[in-house]
């Protein structure tokens, strides 16, 4: 059975800014979830979370776009049992983006927008788990992603602390399938 493309079905609205250049220099918080919120990358012990092993694969894909990506910068983050909260950095200067600055200076350095930095991430990890898993075809991810532009310092530490204090209430986590 073929699946043809018709706009009347398979019409995704995107959740993005229309008129956002999501490639320009900024601050970004992340979140992205498993497919149907499995819990595949580890547990919560203690308010701590435990990485299992495709938990760790995940943490070290995540490290990857930074190595991959100069003008990419990881701030903030977590690898929750089934999602993953992260601050990024877009910067292709030599310092990082002010906060304060309503509207980026324009830079000529091209770089990806973040939906291909969060495409990157999710087909290195998916191909490196689904190895493991020998489950080549299976889908890791949800289809989409959260993603919040962080407009000035004070919140920029306020999403910090919330990413540092999630291991701790993951008990009571709207992304924890037992709550």
């Amino acid at each position: 059975m073929s699946h043809k493309y018709d706009p009347n079905i398979h019409n995704r609205r995107s959740i993005r800014l229309p008129e956002y250049d999501y490639s320009q220099d900024s601050w970004y918080f992340i979140t992205i979830c498993t497919k149907s919120q499995k819990c595949l990358f580890g547990k919560s012990a203690n308010g701590q979370i435990q990485l299992y092993k495709y938990g760790r694969i995940v943490d070290k894909c995540w490290r990857w776009l930074s190595k991959q990506y100069d003008y990419v910068h990881l701030d903030e983050y977590v690898v929750m049992p089934n999602h993953l909260h992260g601050i990024i950095n877009i910067c292709r200067g030599s310092s990082r983006t002010a906060l304060t600055r309503i509207a980026p200076t324009r830079n000529t350095q091209k770089c990806k927008p973040l939906s291909r930095l969060i495409g990157a991430f999710k087909t290195v990890s998916t191909k490196q788990i689904n190895l493991i898993r020998k489950t080549p075809a299976d889908k890791l991810w949800q289809r989409n992603y959260y993603e919040h532009i962080i407009h000035n310092e004070e919140e920029l530490n306020r999403i910090r602390q919330y990413i540092a204090d999630n291991p701790a209430n993951w008990q009571t986590d709207e992304e924890n399938p037992n709550v």
